[in-house]
């Protein structure tokens, strides 16, 4: 499931964001400023960000520089009351991707965050293809020419996670959090049995492969 951090103050405006981002199938993840979005940036992947300007403690524009000049490209999405066109010049030259205004409409909203996915190479119609294999997000299989598997929902989860960014390196934490949630009881080595799973399974597949980084965790190279 794609991870969206609402980086917002104003609680009844965080809750309604997300109640529509959670509604159209997204994991959300929140924060009230910039340092505490920083914070948060630290222990778990982020797909997008969407974030307001006003904030205390850090705004958007100081977030947007701070991540653009240390070399962090994940979307970002300004979602500001501030309107005039000298805001949104300001907003584009700190490094945003998108610029909306509220009141926004909830479906160009969500149109412009799938937009922004599919722009940065990430698929948000729960669909991956990788060579002659596909994965299916909402059946939890595996296909390759006539053979398809049917994976446990975790097993799923995790491979689906690390094959949508190949040759980005997740941490077993980073992993632990998103596939089990940070309330889970298991541990980091619950990781590695999954993933020795997934190897046995897909070991004759010339498409891709997973690859341990010793110390920090794992990442799927593409073939």
């Amino acid at each position: 499931m794609f991870q969206i951090m609402v980086v917002e103050d104003d609680k009844s405006a965080a809750r309604l964001l997300r109640a529509v981002l959670s509604h159209a199938g997204y994991e959300v993840a929140a924060a009230e400023n910039g340092l505490e979005a920083l914070a948060l940036l630290d222990s778990r992947h982020v797909d997008l960000i969407v974030m307001d300007l006003m904030m205390p403690g850090m705004d958007g524009y100081t977030l947007t520089e701070n991540l653009r000049s240390s070399g962090n490209t994940v979307p970002i999405l300004m979602l500001t009351a501030k309107q005039l066109p000298a805001d949104k010049y300001r907003g584009f030259l700190a490094g945003t991707d998108d610029y909306m205004t509220k009141p926004f409409d909830e479906e160009e909203f969500l149109l412009r965050i799938k937009a922004l996915l599919r722009r940065a190479g990430i698929s948000s119609e729960h669909r991956l293809r990788i060579g002659n294999v596909t994965l299916d997000y909402d059946a939890l299989s595996v296909s390759r020419g006539d053979e398809v598997q049917t994976l446990p929902p975790k097993e799923f989860y995790l491979l689906y996670k690390l094959l949508s960014y190949p040759g980005k390196i997740f941490t077993r934490i980073q992993l632990m959090d998103e596939i089990w949630g940070m309330e889970s009881e298991s541990v980091d080595t619950t990781v590695n049995v999954h993933i020795n799973r997934l190897r046995k399974r897909f070991d004759h597949y010339p498409e891709f492969e997973i690859v341990a980084i010793r110390g920090i965790g794992y990442k799927a190279v593409v073939l």
